[in-house]
């Protein structure tokens, strides 16, 4: 086997960090002068990214992490937060900073992530290859894939592309160098930074460790599976601290049901036609927009984060290296086209959903820059050949979607199938003119591999500023005015003036989305999709849609005092201003008329009635809203135990529902509200003077972490209206305490000290008595890339000691002669055919 010195390699991931740092830099610095200072996109960016960063950030730095009562109708803090950004290190970077300069941060993070990605890709790369130019340029490939670039409006996604190699990178370690303790880290720090995309993970490594497992250098026995094994499980527990309470906060989610899994037919061909050839050709062009597909715009996948291309080289070295190699990264390779292929396949690393995701192919992405890699060292990879496919693929698909007339409505052709043909163009012109340069390159200057290599990197790096420039600059034409966002959303917070005498909640007509988010303004509408199930659960029952927002419609009115709405924002170019009864203009603010609900319900108030959930369903869905307002639902065994306090409701009461009713209603519950209602870091304390025994109401999502006590006395909570809270209190004046503790966060926390000190353990037991061979063993370099006359052998001592054999490559250590990059012909016998072995 070669071993690559760590001296081959030196240097290699701080050379690829500060390129795709000075790289990521040309990208982002100019659309950050252009945007004041802020780094703007368009979608979910502007009203997820940023509003998420701004206010955990503001949650973290004043101790505010088990409830928060701006996600929704309220969440759990870090079941919400988790999945995007509370266990990234880079959120916790900015934690130093005041709040209100977070969204300055958002751009230079996005440029420390690409150089970071960089940094871990070439830690994997340069394990298989030497010198170091081709690990860096292995480096630059995956940090700026189209993967990555599509993912800048997904911010949070670069997380795991960062991170993912640490798991190859230990798995190396612990099978080739029998170093301990590394694997387990990486298991951790990936479980710990996002759980979900840590699942994909889980099933993309034991595919690898599956096909790797048969390399000889792996010398597999099932001593080491076992210690594999015993590591992934001290990794994952090691993460339990934040892992255990995300996983909790989910289940139950309704999308992530079995009803929501891949079943029959769906299990094995796609509903969408188109999505095929987008699959397989997302790896030869640069992404589209996340919400603007384009070469094939009826695929039915948008934001499923569907790119594989590597900037400049494209399928080249890709195609080069399958065509001319047998061994365990062609396999991967060819099993990732397959899965992708497949939709039950697909779906395993998203648990079998049924809703079309590619995101992890991050994943498979890492290893094609490993095999264009090895395409571009080794010379007995034709690598002219794969240039050649990849230029007749990608041309072939432009005449496609370029030519192909479309008969239009009024009766005229057009030609070109993408929506877009402007952006076609551009992805066109920059797919193509890149293998053109590529082609030059290889034909010009691969003899000489000092002026190659730097070539290549320039040109990758070249490509990789245009090709991003345009996409971002594509995307920021579907932007939300950033003056607006910048003047109004951002700066808003600071300048608008409510009354703050009681806890209310508020209403945004037709606003940008999250906005109330922004003004860290308590609201009922809201753009998140990790969010309490019982939410999810009430919305639905009373009309309200529910799936990754929360946009109550106006015609269902009485849900806004059943929720303690005061404020309703209405724009002032609006021409829909009395959208709804029952309210008065209080004031007019940063281009919003605000306008004070006269029927405000306080937080915290009684009913005389109730229904049973069956009763619920048995009215029409229109109605329902209005009934809450004047009946508690209770489950069948919780209106058995509080049938002393209310009555069931006549059946009378279920008409006469109309405007005049619902003030009405509205009065009579405002009249039993209680006087009192302040949240704080831990929950909430409620004080109200009830005139006899009753169920107090609170229009707070049920959750198992809610605790509560009337008058310091322990009390039992009911989940009453299908996902709120009750608590019984008797007459007089009471204190009403509820306090939240996140579920699984301290048996997490106790798991993940429990887990470390058997590390700890671990590791010193094995320093002591363990094999001869540690952690300071140099890289090895897997066989099957590296094998002369099927042996394994190591490099000349001249080239080990920095000799003047081999050729310089400008680059640090010498490049070894061209036969240790080769893979020579198998010796031949007398006859000319192949030689046998000596058995």
């Amino acid at each position: 086997m070669l071993l690559v010195s760590p001296e081959q390699n030196k240097g290699a991931c701080r050379r690829a960090f500060l390129i795709a740092l000075a790289t990521a830099a040309l990208i982002f610095i100019p659309f950050i002068i252009w945007d004041k200072g802020y780094f703007f996109f368009y979608g979910d960016f502007n009203v997820q990214q940023i509003p998420f960063y701004k206010l955990a950030h503001e949650a973290v730095r004043s101790g505010d992490l088990f409830w928060n009562w701006y996600t929704d109708l309220g969440a759990n803090f870090i079941g919400s937060y988790s999945f995007y950004l509370l266990g990234s290190p880079f959120f916790w970077l900015t934690l130093p900073f005041p709040t209100e300069f977070v969204p300055h941060l958002i751009g230079p993070l996005l440029i420390l992530k690409h150089a970071c990605a960089a940094a871990t890709g070439t830690l994997y790369f340069k394990r298989f290859v030497a010198p170091r130019s081709y690990a860096v340029f292995g480096g630059l490939l995956y940090a700026f894939s189209g993967f990555a670039v599509y993912n800048i409006f997904f911010n949070h996604f670069h997380e795991a592309i960062i991170f993912f190699p640490l798991l190859l990178v230990g798995l190396e370690e612990l099978m080739v160098n029998n170093r301990r303790g590394v694997f387990a880290l990486a298991v951790a720090i990936n479980a710990f930074v996002n759980y979900w995309f840590f699942i994909g993970e889980v099933v993309f490594v034991l595919i690898y460790f599956a096909f790797r497992a048969a390399s000889p250098d792996w010398h597999m026995t099932w001593k080491r599976f076992f210690w594999t094994a015993f590591e992934s499980v001290v990794g994952l527990l090691l993460a339990m601290a934040l892992f255990l309470p995300s996983v909790l906060a989910i289940l139950g989610n309704p999308r992530t049901g079995a009803s929501e899994t891949l079943n029959g037919w769906n299990f094995w061909l796609y509903w969408h036609n188109q999505l095929y050839p987008a699959i397989v050709s997302s790896a030869f062009f640069p992404p589209d927009l996340p919400s603007r597909p384009n070469l094939f715009p009826d695929r039915g996948a948008k934001w499923a984060s569907l790119s594989a291309w590597l900037p400049f080289i494209s399928m080249s070295g890709v195609i080069a290296y399958v065509q001319s190699k047998r061994d365990w990264l062609r396999r991967i390779l060819l099993f990732c086209l397959v899965a992708a292929l497949v939709p039950g396949l697909n779906s395993m690393f998203i648990l079998f959903n049924s809703s079309y995701y590619a995101r992890w192919f991050y994943m498979p992405i890492l290893l094609m820059a490993l095999a264009t890699v090895q395409a571009l060292r080794s010379r007995s990879i034709d690598l002219e050949r794969g240039i050649r496919w990849t230029f007749i693929f990608t041309a072939g698909v432009t005449i496609i979607l370029g030519l192909t007339p479309t008969l239009q409505s009024d009766g005229s052709v057009k030609f070109c199938l993408a929506k877009y043909p402007d952006r076609f163009a551009a992805t066109v012109a920059i797919a193509l003119l890149g293998l053109g340069a590529l082609w030059l390159i290889v034909r010009r200057l691969r003899g000489t591999p000092k002026l190659f290599m730097r070539a290549m990197t320039a040109a990758c790096c070249f490509v990789s500023v245009v090709y991003s420039i345009t996409f971002i600059a594509m995307g920021k034409t579907h932007s939300d005015n950033t003056d607006f966002i910048r003047d109004t959303a951002l700066d808003g917070r600071y300048q608008l003036e409510l009354p703050d005498d009681t806890f209310a909640r508020s209403d945004i007509y037709k606003g940008m989305d999250n906005l109330g988010m922004y003004w860290h303004l308590p609201n009922i509408q809201a753009f998140h999709s990790i969010i309490p199930v019982s939410t999810m659960e009430f919305y639905p029952k009373v009309g309200v849609k529910r799936d990754v927002s929360s946009k109550p419609e106006t015609q269902y009115y009485q849900l806004r005092p059943l929720l303690s709405v005061r404020w309703l924002f209405i724009s002032e170019n609006s021409e829909d201003q009395d959208v709804m009864p029952g309210y008065e203009l209080h004031s007019t603010q940063l281009g919003y008329n605000v306008y004070e609900n006269q029927y405000f319900i306080p937080m915290g108030f009684t009913f005389d009635y109730y229904i049973t959930v069956r009763d619920l369903e048995q009215i029409p869905e229109d109605d329902r809203a209005a009934v809450l307002l004047r009946a508690l639902v209770l489950k069948d065994e919780a209106a058995a135990r509080h049938n002393d306090l209310l009555e069931r409701m006549p059946q009378s009461y279920y008409s006469n529902l109309g405007e005049d009713e619902y003030y009405t209603d509205c009065e009579n519950r405002r009249a039993t509200a209680g006087y009192s209602f302040e949240i704080d870091n831990r929950g909430f304390t409620s004080k109200i003077n009830l005139p006899r025994e009753n169920l107090v109401f609170y229009s707070v999502p049920y959750d198992e972490g809610w605790s509560a006590t009337v008058n310091g006395v322990p009390a039992e909570i009911e989940k009453v209206d299908l996902g709120f809270m009750a608590v019984r209190a008797p007459a007089g004046d009471n204190t009403i305490r509820f306090t939240y503790t996140t579920p699984g966060l301290y048996p997490g926390l106790a798991v993940s000290a429990g887990a470390l000190l058997i590390l700890i353990v671990y590791l010193l037991l094995y320093k002591k008595y363990g094999g001869a061979k540690g952690p300071d063993q140099p890289y090895s370099a897997h066989s099957d890339f590296d094998r002369l006359d099927g042996k394994e052998q190591e490099p000349p001592a001249e080239w080990l000691e920095n000799d003047q054999r081999g050729e310089p490559d400008g680059d640090g250590p010498l490049t070894p002669p061209a036969e240790w990059f080769d893979e020579p012909q198998p010796p031949t016998g007398s006859d000319g055919g192949p030689k046998e072995e000596p058995k």
